[in-house]
């Protein structure tokens, strides 16, 4: 006699989706500045500097400083992402499938905001006359040859400091995940000689290091194998405008049998505002 009690057994299944690994929020955005003004465009208006002059003589002729005057253009781009549930899949399933692919798509678009800022960095500045303005050879440490070590950290805090960027103006420092493990190799950065021994408890690295709170990001541009451009910036350094913020419309499809529909989208732009109050690493991703 065959023996059959297998076919039924019980599967059990767990009543909730567990999002595999991934960044679920933009971590960039509270380094930029940011607007929501419902336009095509977004300017930023720049004013250079001047010197004054020593007055010769009385009542000479009020000088004429003629200080140029700039603008940045950010111009606006729609994200958007989309899935389909039929109507019978939240009926035969334990999960509801369309609010937890909801949560994927503005994972997803949380992720853009950051792919957006990374890429207006070092991208070519739009300026107002219609020409664009290439990240300056001051502002770019490294030719992707070189680690990340305490030398370099040091040499991008100068650019900064030879820029008159005042030593208590927030910085942000983007780097990719060997740069952390590099860090956590640094005696400057795990000795309690140098640090506090609690913050390498809570984090493994101390967040905040040589005036940087420091930021792993796996967003970062990769030129080609073991290459990855680094960003140290203030909040001054990029401009972002979003005229339409994350949307998400979960609506059923009359035209393919009714079908959910999950959409999301949104309308942003940045640009890369004041050159001086960046600075692109170009490491060697190795350790």
């Amino acid at each position: 006699m065959a023996n059959t009690i297998d076919q039924v057994y019980v599967d059990t299944f767990e009543n909730n989706v567990r999002h595999v690994a991934q960044q679920k929020r933009a971590k960039l955005m509270e380094w930029a500045q940011v607007r929501g003004e419902e336009s095509e465009n977004h300017n930023w208006e720049l004013l250079s500097s001047g010197n004054a002059s020593i007055k010769t003589d009385r009542l000479q002729a009020t000088p004429v400083a003629d200080i140029p005057w700039g603008r940045r253009v950010a111009v606006s781009q729609t994200w958007d992402w989309g899935e389909s549930t039929e109507q019978e899949d939240p009926v035969q399933m334990i999960v509801d499938p369309n609010s937890n692919l909801t949560m994927t798509g503005g994972y997803a678009m949380a992720r853009a905001c950051d792919d957006v800022l990374i890429t207006a960095a070092t991208a070519a500045a739009l300026n107002g006359d219609g020409t664009t303005t290439a990240v300056g050879v001051g502002q770019i440490v490294g030719d992707y040859t070189t680690e990340i070590d305490f030398d370099t950290i040091t040499n991008i805090q100068e650019i900064f400091m030879e820029n008159d960027i005042d030593p208590d103006v927030p910085k942000v420092a983007v780097v990719g995940s060997k740069q952390t493990r590099k860090l956590m190799q640094l005696t400057e950065q795990t000795s309690s000689d140098y640090v506090k021994a609690q913050a390498l408890q809570d984090y493994g690295i101390v967040p905040n290091w040589l005036g940087f709170t420091w930021i792993n990001s796996t967003r970062l541009v990769v030129p080609a194998a073991d290459q990855k451009d680094c960003l140290f910036f203030t909040k001054s350094a990029l401009g972002m405008n979003i005229p339409k913020n994350i949307t998400a419309r979960v609506q059923e499809d009359p035209s393919i049998s009714f079908a959910w529909r999950i959409y999301l989208f949104t309308v942003m732009s940045a640009v890369r505002v004041q050159d001086e109050h960046l600075v692109w690493f170009k490491a060697a991703d190795t350790v």
